[in-house]
């Protein structure tokens, strides 16, 4: 057992951090995923049923990268095909969740586009909002789900700050979020009342 103030050796210093870099794949390809999937809504060019069908090569691609992909590396590590229905259920739920995530992401840029939201500040206020929602959201049902010894008594104070920190991010970038380059959108011009005969 190495002790804990003994140097890790290379080799597992540089194992300990992968978590590290897949973590920050993660965070890139999130995102520029807003991005890119509102500008293939758009370029669709279908202002009523382009959401649906950019949302369609979305799950296209999920099944290349979540279906195929792991059954091809299953298949290559010959992999014990036996699974615990609990496992599968709570995990076909997790991937239900994730779709439903995705599509309201859609749902949300094209409600802001409506309004007169440029692409950009729809793209920047969604998924502001979701990257400081999700982890509050991913952190307290973790600690309702496995509760800390001691219960929220033993949760550090520095937590409830982040949280808090977060929050007040999304607020901001939503509240302060810039015009966008085409300003704001025309008013309507006001409908004159029709003089009576």
């Amino acid at each position: 057992m190495i002790p804990v103030s003994a140097p890790l050796p290379k080799s597992q210093k540089k194992k300990s951090m992968n978590w590290l870099i897949f973590a920050l794949m993660t965070v890139a390809c999130w995102g520029l995923y807003g991005i890119f999937l509102h500008a293939g809504q758009v370029e669709m060019q279908d202002k009523a049923l382009g959401r649906y069908k950019a949302f369609l090569f979305v799950g296209l691609a999920y099944f290349i990268t979540a279906v195929v992909a792991p059954l091809v590396v299953l298949l290559v590590k010959g992999a014990d095909w036996s699974m615990p229905g609990k496992g599968m259920w709570l995990s076909l739920f997790a991937g239900i969740l994730g779709a439903i995530g995705a599509f309201c992401v859609l749902l949300a840029m094209a409600s802001g586009a409506k309004g007169g939201m440029s692409p950009a500040v729809v793209a920047i206020s969604v998924m502001s909002i979701i990257f400081c929602g999700a982890p509050l959201v991913n952190a307290i049902v973790s600690i309702c789900m496995d509760r800390p010894a001691g219960g929220l008594a033993a949760v550090p104070w520095q937590f409830f700050c982040g949280i808090l920190m977060a929050a007040l991010g999304g607020f901001m970038v939503v509240k302060f979020k810039p015009a966008g380059s085409h300003g704001a959108p025309p008013a309507k011009p006001p409908i004159e009342a029709q003089p009576k005969q």
